[in-house]
């Protein structure tokens, strides 16, 4: 017998293990926590929920998210499940032992509660991409404005319509009928946005205008619930309460899309360079959402519109890397989701529904909600442009409430705004419109056909997804006072501008033995030259790709202007590098005088300067007319290309220096020594395929390159007679650093450093 017990757990999914077991936790801790009574301290009974609402909505989460539906619902579902929905029907001894209705112990829940509403909306921001929105401007324009006022009014219609008994508060029955409409009226910019990423349809045109219209959707339900929420604090509807509440909102907004980017940018900066304690920018990001917050609140506007625009601007804010968004997503995903929308499900109960008249008042508000949403996205998508089969599965997709329509509802229950009557039923129907909407969605897209110019735009988005230069958030300079120093700043300006990447410039001067005040001073004094070059420069870069922007190849926000900071080296160059580099950089690019040593290698300030830096590096050696005039001198790039990494990398960055200055440029391929004697179609086919990378990714920037073919004895005697039987003055050669003490990049780098009569760039991984 318990050999057959066993072998039928072995057999069992572990799925369903881990959720019996879940189950048996709840039911164990449940009674544990009957035992004790009323002698139970608050702060463990406090401890215990945590547990059983994180664990119970990560498994059913997980459960919805197998099922192919949004993993909030499992966590709404769990406090339904833990509510009098379900466990206070079955036991509700035991629910109201866990989950007790006793002042004290719900506010410390609501506090969690409150303050998760925020942080949810700061994540909502910081996934808002506004470059998104004004790209397909005109149709999420009226996408947005016809799917929120048509449901809006239908929401509002119905809360006249109400009988009395359902309104909390009788006499303001026209907040509650503003709560309502604002609740039928804005999608899930969350869940939409899962679904779309989901089937693959992020970047396609519509994906991006359903996207775009649910983010507007978004912004303006916000603004909306903000100046309600003032009426329902004021506690009547009067016009200098609604004057307070419209005049403050757009104070508040003007500002903060202004003076407020700015000040966030640079707050961001100075804790990401400054503080050297561990997770001091998450601190950072948590202060300024609290701090909008209380200002909204101080201008008579609800908190949620400060977390709402906090997080837009801190998502904008180019210091915020990748690991810093993820630790933040992952401290709100893990703890705050599931405990917030499972405290949601368990203010709600649906045994409410089993009176026939509620049920059919639930049943009308879904097909209100469903209609409404369904008719005015479908109008806008075809007032916007969009064809039927488009338009269609925009109105299916704009029909999931989820997440936002939870986070609503339970602002207004908490506000006296809905009863708990009426919230149940908005829960009701943000269940039912968004597990409806996966597969509708999934049904409408397959229908959508694919545009030439819509996937000629994919490959090339694939193309620089995979990218170097696309992917760069922040330049380093190690540079002096040298022609070859302001060259290599006017090389990183040109390409910091492009993207306005905030790019740091760290002087490099010989006064070791000097008091560091001296230092100071001087490098300030001949590093003035070098930002100011790269501000130039990178000024330069911007209205070039203002000029782009307009062609319809490139679709991308003009690039914002670059903040260049000169950092004072106190220290020896090499632990000023290393030290600055912590602060996080993409990219070094070194400019001294002395480049090179009598060996013929590397100076060995250079060796020094690389082997503080871990990350690419551009080594720049100016020669020539760049020596001469390194600020106004022409450009004419040659990129050898073998098919690697590292050869790629460097061609990104010619062409980006070269889209600016419309600069010729030129890809050489080498036929290998060993492959001479025996290039064949094979051998042919392999050089055009590279050789054909090249000029597809310079055709992203309407970039022409022309290309050649060499087969001399040694690869850099082939560069160098390239270079002067086509009299180029730039070569630019991706490279990988090899093992040892000196800057080495291999013997054909070495030998182009040596021979080359032209500047050099020595890209390097």
């Amino acid at each position: 017998m318990n050999s057959i017990m066993a072998s039928g757990l072995r057999s069992m999914p572990r799925g369903p293990v881990w959720i019996c077991a879940a189950a048996l936790l709840m039911l164990l801790g449940g009674r544990a926590l009957a035992a004790e009574g009323g002698s139970v301290p608050s702060e463990a009974l406090f401890l215990g929920q945590l547990v059983i609402l994180m664990l119970v909505g990560r498994l059913l989460g997980e459960l919805m998210q197998r099922v192919g539906q949004p993993a909030v619902m499992g966590q709404l579902l769990a406090g339904l499940l833990l509510g009098p929905t379900v466990l206070g029907t079955l036991a509700p001894g035991l629910q109201h032992t866990i989950f007790p209705d006793s002042g004290v112990q719900k506010s410390m829940l609501e506090g969690i509660s409150q303050y998760g509403i925020l942080l949810l909306l700061l994540l909502t921001g910081m996934e808002t991409d506004l470059k998104l929105v004004r790209k397909v401007g005109k149709t999420a324009v009226s996408v947005s404005i016809a799917g929120v006022a048509i449901p809006f009014a239908c929401g509002v219609a119905l809360g006249e319509l109400l009988p009395d008994a359902l309104l909390p508060r009788p006499d303001q029955r026209l907040l509650t009928s503003l709560f309502l409409g604002t609740a039928l009226s804005i999608s899930s910019i969350k869940i939409v946005a899962a679904i779309v990423r989901e089937l693959g349809f992020t970047r396609r045109d519509l994906g991006q205008v359903i996207v775009s219209s649910a983010i507007m959707e978004d912004t303006i339900g916000w603004i909306i619930i903000a100046v309600t929420l003032s009426l329902a604090q004021a506690g009547h509807v009067d016009v200098p309460s609604v004057a307070k509440s419209l005049i403050g909102t757009a104070v508040f907004l003007a500002a903060s899309l202004t003076l407020g980017r700015r000040a966030v940018f640079l707050a961001i900066r100075w804790v990401n360079d400054t503080f050297v304690s561990e997770f001091a920018v998450i601190t950072a990001i948590l202060v300024i959402m609290g701090v909008m917050a209380m200002i909204t609140h101080l201008l008579g506007v609800h908190t949620v519109l400060g977390a709402f625009v906090s997080g837009i601007l801190i998502g904008e804010s180019p210091i915020l890397t990748r690991h810093i968004d993820e630790q933040l997503r992952g401290l709100i995903t893990a703890f705050f989701m599931p405990v917030f929308f499972g405290l949601a499900g368990l203010s709600a109960d649906l045994t409410i529904l089993a009176d026939r008249t509620l049920l059919i008042l639930a049943l009308a508000l879904i097909a209100i909600a469903s209609i409404g949403k369904f008719a005015g996205a479908f109008l806008g998508g075809k007032l916007g442009g969009l064809n039927f089969r488009e338009a269609l599965a925009l109105a299916c997709g704009m029909n999931a409430r989820g997440s936002t329509e939870v986070i609503v509802a339970t602002i207004g229950l908490s506000t006296g705004a809905l009863s708990r009557t009426l919230f149940s039923m908005i829960v009701a129907m943000a269940i039912c419109t968004t597990m409806a909407m996966p597969p509708m969605l999934r049904w409408a897209l397959a229908r959508v056909p694919m545009r030439r110019a819509e996937k000629e735009r994919l490959e090339r988005e694939e193309i620089e997804a995979r990218g170097f230069v696309p992917n760069l958030e922040r330049l380093l300079l190690a540079v002096d006072h040298s022609t070859n120093g302001r060259f290599t700043s006017r090389l990183a300006g040109l390409l910091a501008g492009q993207r306005g990447l905030p790019t740091t410039v760290l002087p490099v001067t010989e006064a070791a033995g000097k008091a560091a005040e001296e230092q100071v001073d001087e490098q300030k004094a001949e590093t003035t030259s070098a930002d100011k070059v790269v501000a130039r420069e990178a000024g330069r870069a911007v209205e070039a790709t203002a000029e782009d922007s307009k062609k319809a190849a490139a679709e991308e926000e003009e690039p914002a202007k670059v903040d260049v900071i000169v950092r004072p080296v106190e220290a020896p160059i090499p632990e000023a590098v290393a030290k600055e580099a912590e602060k996080g950089y993409d990219i070094l690019f070194v400019g001294i005088e002395k480049m090179r040593a009598k060996d013929g290698g590397f100076h060995r300030d250079v060796d020094r300067i690389a082997a503080a830096f871990e990350g690419p590096m551009a080594i720049v050696d100016a020669k020539g007319v760049h020596l001469e005039k390194p600020e106004q001198s022409p450009l004419d790039i040659l990129v050898p290309v073998s098919g690697t990494e590292v050869s790629r990398r460097a061609a990104e960055v010619a062409i980006a220096v070269a889209r600016v200055v419309k600069a010729p440029i030129t890809a050489l391929y080498v036929t290998p020594r060993s492959g001479q004697q025996r290039r064949g179609a094979r051998g042919r086919r392999y050089e055009q395929a590279i050789l054909k990378e090249v000029v597809e990714m310079a055709d992203q920037y309407d970039q022409r390159v022309a290309t050649a073919v060499r087969s001399e004895v040694a690869a850099d005697d082939a560069v160098v007679a390239e270079v002067k039987r086509r009299g180029h003055n730039i070569v630019i050669m991706g490279v990988s650093r090899r093992p040892g003490d000196k800057l080495f990049f291999g013997e054909t780098a070495a030998g182009v450093f040596d021979k080359s009569p032209v500047t050099v760039v020595f890209v390097a991984s």
